[in-house]
């Protein structure tokens, strides 16, 4: 009985943040939908791009297919800090107290195209757009339109 009160909590709990997340979405328009979204640590936000109707010989692909891939690509829509880096422990008095928390920053940038493994995606639909979130671990290589 204890478990179902707790499962029953944990479901409106849910309800309630879904509706919350409406109404915060609703406020958005498709100017600004994506500049409020704040990506976390070593991960980034990425939109898949449309995956082809025909193969190179031209037979038709069913809509699932593609998506069953375990590799797909897309472009680096806003990417998070980075890895952070621990602060250390000690305590001195000559320190500030206002360290500020220091970050290893991504390879990836906003803009690339990058190829990454679907087992290690998160797939995320927002505002009827659907989007990947990849911890930096799981792309294989990104494309990048600037001269080394």
């Amino acid at each position: 009985m204890a478990l179902f009160i707790v499962y029953c909590l944990h479901a409106v709990n849910f309800v309630l943040f879904i509706f919350a997340f409406q109404n915060y979405s609703m406020a958005l328009n498709s100017e600004n939908k994506l500049k409020k979204l704040i990506v976390i640590g070593d991960r980034v936000l990425i939109k898949p791009l449309k995956p082809n109707e025909r193969t190179a010989s031209g037979l038709y692909l069913p809509p699932g297919v593609q998506e069953k891939e375990k590799v797909q690509q897309g472009y680096i829509i806003k990417t998070g800090p980075g890895f952070v880096i621990p602060l250390p422990v000690e305590n001195e008095s000559w320190k500030g107290e206002e360290e500020q928390v220091k970050y290893v920053p991504l390879q990836a940038k906003e803009g690339d195209l990058a190829i990454f493994l679907v087992s290690g995606a998160t797939e995320v639909i927002y505002e009827g757009d659907k989007y990947f979130i990849v911890p930096q671990s799981a792309i294989l290589m990104l494309e990048r339109e600037e001269e080394m």
